[in-house]
């Protein structure tokens, strides 16, 4: 049978991120993509003007219409959660809708840079780290994972050590897989690589990757998008770790190319074809 995953994320029609990228990503590498959406946006929200519906009181009844109908997942995949009730909703998703075999891939998108985005506040942060204790795979940026453990963010300067130490700490919490992405390291951008599950010892690793011209909304999306399909697939975590970065950077250089806004996100539909599925 064809794996699926619940994507409980929002919807852009316009910008390439969060459901826009992680469905047409998901569906190539071979898993069904189901999505659960928490809002509705013209746009993406680095444009000026957009339209928003917020869908928090439709997706208790949507989620009981998937009940009625016996649907169940290989994964459940998670994005930017906007509200206390949405975190609520989802952890009690998870825990209605996870079987035996179900992986939970949280992105705990919170900020960048050392911030959180402007809606998020500290209330938030702690109940997302209740979402985080039932992820088997979790994919925070350095910033994130600084605020889910309560430690000073520095934009440069971190030693390997300090790096295994948090994804240790991350992993603490429940998620038996965790990947810290975006590490600046001069001219590269390294991922924090820790597995814990199925090995006598955990294993921690630094993944790195020169730089691939400007940030740009949505690549988080893409990266989350690659790791989640493989996880359902059976792919070793380090290996799409490596897969996810390559494909983003590849994504970016390909934005550069075409002369790409940086608000219209990064044009994946261009070199899709370059994704294994295995």
């Amino acid at each position: 049978m064809q794996k699926k995953i619940a994507i409980i994320n929002d919807i852009a029609g316009f910008g390439r991120c969060a459901m826009t990228v992680l469905l047409p990503i998901v569906s190539y590498l071979g898993v069904q993509g189901c999505p659960l959406p928490t809002s509705i946006f013209s746009s993406n929200t680095a444009f000026p003007h957009f339209f928003m519906d917020d869908y928090t009181d439709r997706m208790e009844e949507y989620i009981e219409n998937w009940g009625k109908i016996g649907l169940s997942f290989d994964g459940i995949a998670t994005g930017y959660l906007g509200s206390v009730r949405q975190i609520d909703i989802v952890r009690q998703f998870i825990r209605k809708f996870s079987g035996e075999k179900t992986l939970v891939i949280v992105d705990p998108v919170m900020g960048d840079h050392g911030r959180l985005y402007s809606a998020y506040t500290v209330e938030l942060c702690t109940e997302l780290r209740k979402l985080v204790e039932l992820a088997d795979i979790i994919t925070p940026n350095l910033t994130e994972a600084c605020y889910l453990l309560g430690v000073p963010y520095k934009a440069e300067g971190w030693k390997q050590r300090e790096l295994f130490t948090m994804a240790e700490c991350l992993s603490k919490m429940g998620p038996s897989r965790v990947v810290i992405t975006g590490i600046p390291q001069g001219e590269y951008i390294a991922n924090c690589v820790y597995v814990k599950e199925g090995q006598d010892k955990p294993e921690a690793k630094l993944a790195r990757i020169h730089k691939a011209g400007a940030e740009r909304c949505g690549t988080g999306d893409v990266f989350a998008a690659v790791i989640a399909a493989d996880a359902v697939n059976g792919i070793p975590f380090d290996r799409s770790v490596k897969k996810a970065s390559g494909f983003v950077k590849q994504c970016i250089e390909k934005a550069v190319e075409l002369g790409t806004p940086a608000m219209e996100g990064a044009p994946f539909e261009e070199i899709l074809y370059r994704l294994r599925r295995r």
